[in-house]
């Protein structure tokens, strides 16, 4: 008989079983400092389809959210220049884990402690599917790009590079 396997229980499954949105959740073996190009690998995804969730601050140490490809970075030049702030940047990782209420490397855009604002980069939604962070370092769910901006309700924004 083949045992079945335990997936976590997180503020962000919570958060998706509370909206009734359909997901897949896929365990991998984490690796610190890995991030998304690990979780490709050892799901054998493609990363730019592999989403991370990065809490990032301005100036005035107000967090939001950014949801990036895995196989790109954040223009935070760009990003500060079109959400009209003077400066981001990514927040320490005990910052992040207070804003979010997750530890870095398991860090979900959903059931956050905080609720931010959330940048999602735009060519994301011409993706069929995604894998983001279920809430816990080594977990992913895959879901459809639209329940992103359905949960999320995030503002597009084109800063990857």
């Amino acid at each position: 008989m083949a045992s079945q396997v335990k997936y976590p229980v997180t503020q962000g499954i919570r958060f998706l079983r509370a909206a009734k949105v359909s997901y897949t959740p896929y365990l991998y073996a984490y690796e610190d400092r890995g991030g998304t190009e690990v979780a490709a690998r050892e799901l054998g995804l493609d990363e730019h389809a592999t989403i991370k969730t990065l809490i990032m601050e301005d100036e005035n140490e107000a967090p939001l959210i950014v949801l990036m490809h895995g196989d790109q970075e954040v223009s935070a030049k760009e990003l500060a220049r079109v959400i009209g702030v003077k400066r981001i940047k990514p927040c320490e990782p005990v910052t992040a884990t207070k804003h979010s209420g997750y530890l870095v490397g398991g860090i979900s855009p959903f059931g956050t402690r905080r609720k931010m604002p959330v940048y999602m980069e735009a060519t994301i939604l011409n993706l069929p599917k995604v894998y983001i962070n279920g809430g816990k370092r080594g977990f992913l769910v895959e879901m459809d790009p639209q329940d992103l901006v359905k949960l999320l309700e995030p503002k597009l924004v084109k800063v990857g590079i």
